[in-house]
């Protein structure tokens, strides 16, 4: 169980750095507006990984979803100690929800280009922060599922 747990967070780890390689354009222009080029860059990635990659992008969706019920079976187990299936649960699914709720939206709205420049930056920019916190909490359900593997 836990290298299955361990595997889906290592793969929606490897999702976000490749999210990341674009969103961290937003962080040299703090406080400013984003530069157009900048702000196309990140638009057409998301353009790209969320409208033009059907059906390959259900794939993180699928992975998402089978890492949750992974960690639900191991907790239902009883397969370790108990606050390693309780923390990873939570730090899945705050990510995963987060993802869900909000950051995957406001991804096909900047892929979709749709809106002022100034929605757009900020868009881009929330992107950016709801995938720094992704980051860290699949890091924590990795962590933990590799420790827990015996």
């Amino acid at each position: 169980m836990h290298a299955c747990a361990a595997s889906g967070a290592a793969f929606l780890i490897a999702v976000l750095w490749f999210d990341l390689m674009f969103d961290v354009q937003t962080r040299k222009h703090v406080g400013q507006p984003l530069p157009s080029g900048v702000l196309a860059s990140i638009s057409a990635y998301y353009r790209r990984v969320t409208i033009e990659a059907w059906p390959m992008n259900r794939l993180v969706a699928v992975v998402m979803l089978l890492t949750l019920l992974t960690i639900i079976a191991e907790i239902v187990r009883n397969a370790d100690h108990w606050w390693t299936g309780w923390v990873s649960l939570v730090a899945a699914a705050s990510a995963i929800g987060l993802a869900r709720a909000r950051t995957i939206p406001n991804a096909v709205r900047l892929g979709r280009a749709a809106g002022s420049a100034d929605e757009q930056v900020r868009l881009a920019r929330a992107i950016y922060r709801d995938h720094i916190y992704c980051l860290a909490a699949m890091s924590v359900v990795l962590g933990l599922q590799l420790s827990a593997q015996r």
